[in-house]
């Protein structure tokens, strides 16, 4: 319990700290706010485009297409948020040698890098994105508390798959320099998370649920949310989290072996 509570003070003097620096440039917010409704406004014309020859895409209605487009919006805000912050630094932290400050501190190093500094720029994509799925889901009917639930847990795993995809490939930094173009690559391809998996021909289908777990970060929870879910793809899905995560655990405990240090 007193390692929950240090890490609890630890996570809200990081926040703060960050917070207030971040808010030094207000004007961030407006051109966030920008950018946040153009990419929707872009999104949501090629899902029109997609749905200007029939009444489906996939199987899918159009309400249900844009939960899928909303649950894609709000992990792209978190990313903004908390993953693209933290995890793009730990490349700079290799490069230049701090990674040994890190790795001396009392606190375990997967969370500090994970966790150290919040942007809050990601927000208005945040907000967007409940905005968009309360409205669709209303409108497909409003799901039961079972399964607002159930979407809740998907959800939260697809975060952690998220969240593990991006760890890995930063934490590969300890053996490529460039690595983070593959992150940059990453974040292109999981644009494909935007629209239902079962909207693409059967080869990507598979990509997307067996090589980049595309169909569990947006499409799962969204079939959970409006009731058409199974408990096979739910199940997927959570076992899909804990092996992400639990391998990216165990690949930053085996780098850390390979780790050179700046002094050394």
């Amino acid at each position: 319990m007193a390692s929950w509570r240090h890490y609890g003070r630890s996570l809200r003097s990081f926040w703060s700290t960050s917070l207030a620096a971040e808010l030094e440039y207000p004007l961030n917010a407006v051109i966030e706010l920008v950018s946040v409704f153009g990419n929707l406004a872009g999104s949501l014309f090629v899902l029109q485009l997609l749905f200007a020859g029939g009444s489906s895409l996939g199987g899918w209605s159009w309400d249900g297409a844009l939960v899928v487009l909303g649950l894609y919006t709000l992990l792209d805000g978190i990313t903004t948020c908390l993953l693209q912050p933290n995890l793009s630094r730990i490349v700079n932290h290799v490069q230049t040698g701090t990674l040994d400050y890190v790795l001396l501190k009392p606190i375990d190093s997967q969370f500090w890098l994970s966790t150290r500094t919040v942007s809050p720029w990601g927000l208005p994509a945040i907000g967007a994105a409940l905005a968009l799925i309360a409205w669709a889901s209303s409108r497909a009917g409003l799901p039961s508390p079972a399964l607002l639930l159930l979407a809740l847990a998907l959800l939260l795993a697809s975060l952690v798959i998220l969240y593990s995809l991006w760890f890995v490939l930063a934490a590969l930094s300890i053996w490529f320099v460039k690595v983070w173009n593959a992150t940059e690559v990453l974040r292109q391809t999981l644009v494909a998370g935007r629209y239902p998996v079962s909207a693409y021909p059967p080869a990507l289908r598979l990509v997307f649920t067996l090589v980049l777990p595309v169909a569990f970060l947006t499409t799962v929870p969204a079939e959970a949310l409006l009731g058409r879910g199974s408990l096979a793809w739910a199940g997927g899905s959570l076992l899909a989290a804990i092996l992400c995560f639990g391998g990216s655990r165990l690949l930053w405990l085996h780098a850390q072996r390979f780790y050179t240090s700046a002094s050394s």
